[in-house]
């Protein structure tokens, strides 16, 4: 029986040693030309939020609220933000004036009256912002059957797949750990609004669907948003396709987290106050236990 057992276990430590090379081998090995030619690797940008002392600019969320409201919020909405938000210290900053203006654009329920109707009001500053639809149904009737997402939190809902090495990830990972790299969505949102060109001769894109490199299965149904000279920007700076996509994508990183700056301050106060309290104890431990022997 123990004789029995031992060979059993012998070969199942040999099936595990073998399954884990034949696993390595195939992580490392390159994918075919086919699967190279379709992935994209998205670039890692430098944003003014990103590290330890991230912050927002304020210009930059300006021009990016201005690319929102052209471009984005004929389809999009940004249901978890208010409209004073975009007056708040660490946002854009915009006038008051002009947000309640552009706040009482949109109607908002507001009770019923007394045959029982709903009544409408023009949106305040502390109104969330209102959408483009009614509801998802209405949304997929006029945009051939596609439902585009809210941005409220959409650099936080998607991340970049990076295809590594296996025994490469680890130290990627300890990388952005030490970096403190939390920029993933807005990699990925910048890339995706870049992503748009041909699809290969060989690729079947589907009627109604545009081909992006970025977007997993290259097939969406959001035709191309934005395109060079499409936004002017009040400040003269170039309006390119791409300073328009990082602009709208750091104002959208924004909207999924006005605090983040504070956050990050509050983080940094907090490791300080551990250093020092990590020093004033093991002086502590030194000075109590320095006439006892070990």
């Amino acid at each position: 029986m123990t004789t029995m057992t031992s060979s059993l276990v012998r070969r199942s430590l040999g099936a595990f040693v073998i399954g884990s090379i034949l696993s390595a081998t195939a992580l490392s090995a390159p994918a075919s030309a086919s699967e190279t030619a379709e992935h994209y690797q998205i670039p890692r940008l430098e944003w003014t939020f990103g590290g330890l002392s991230g912050y927002f600019d304020k210009q930059q969320l300006r021009r990016g609220f201005k690319v929102y409201q052209t471009v984005c919020q004929s389809c999009h909405n940004l249901a978890h933000l208010s409209y004073r938000n975009l007056t708040q210290p660490g946002g854009p900053e915009l006038p008051k004036e002009e947000v309640e203006a552009y706040a009482a654009q949109k109607q908002v329920a507001d009770g019923f009256n007394d045959a029982g109707e709903v009544n409408m009001r023009p949106a305040k500053l502390a109104d969330l912002f209102v959408g483009p639809f009614k509801n998802d149904k209405e949304a997929a009737a006029a945009l051939n059957g596609s439902v585009p997402p809210d941005l409220s939190l959409i650099t936080k809902a998607r991340t970049v797949e990076r295809e590594v090495d296996w025994y490469a990830f680890p130290f990627i990972m300890l990388k952005d750990v030490l970096t403190q790299y939390q920029e993933q969505g807005a990699d990925y949102v910048h890339a995706l609004l870049n992503g748009y060109t041909e699809p290969p001769a060989t690729f079947n894109l589907l009627p109604g669907l545009s081909y992006n490199r970025v977007f997993p299965g290259h097939q969406i149904g959001m035709p191309q948003p934005l395109s060079d000279g499409m936004v002017e920007y009040d400040d003269g700076t170039p309006n390119t396709l791409d300073q328009q996509s990082k602009d709208v994508t750091a104002f959208l990183a924004w909207a999924a987290e006005p605090t983040l700056a504070d956050r990050k301050k509050l983080g940094a106060w907090v490791l300080i106050y551990l250093i020092i309290l990590a020093g004033l104890l093991y002086a502590s431990k030194k000075l109590i236990w320095r006439n006892v022997k070990h």
